[in-house]
Parts: structure tokens; sequence; C-alpha cells
């Protein structure tokens, strides 16, 4: 039962790079005009499905980077997650 790009491998298994080169051949695949509907749909939802991955993807290395301090002496360090949010009324 093969449907084009699929992602096989789960969520977790793909790269945020993968995720990105899938999802620009599902928009070029779309742009092109010969899909049928139903495929057009099809490719709309492992788009979205693709695109939700890479913003969480980003998210949890924004994430990471935030949480990334340099000290005074130059040195990084990690902070807990609950700091971004302290002192902020």
């Amino acid at each position: 039962m093969s449907q084009g790009v699929q992602t096989a491998a789960s969520p977790a298994e793909v790269s945020f790079e993968e995720a990105l080169r899938k999802l620009e051949s599902i928009v070029e695949a779309m742009e092109s005009d010969e899909l049928p509907l139903d495929q057009l749909i099809q490719r709309f939802e492992e788009g979205a499905a693709l695109a939700r991955l890479c913003q969480d993807r980003l998210g949890e290395a924004e994430g990471k980077v935030r949480r990334l301090e340099e000290n005074l002496d130059g040195t990084l360090s990690t902070r807990p997650m609950g700091d971004e949010g302290a002192g902020a009324a």
C-alpha cells in the first residue's frame, strides 16, 4: 500500500531535517496541480503532521538554548526549566 511520501518511522525517529525535506517534497507535489483531490488531501494531512513535528522540534531546541546560560567566566551551564518566568509579573 504505497502512498508516495510516508512517515514510515515513528515521529521520534525522524530528524528535523528529514521531516523538513519530506514537507518540502509534499509542498512541491501539491503545487504541481497534478494530484487528484483524494491524494491532495492525504498529502495535506501528511504535511500538517510534519509541520507540527518540525514546530515541536524547534520548540524543544529553543527551550534547550534558553536553558543554557553563559557564566561570567565564559563557561556554559544549564538552569532549571522554570527559571524563564521567574521574576516576571
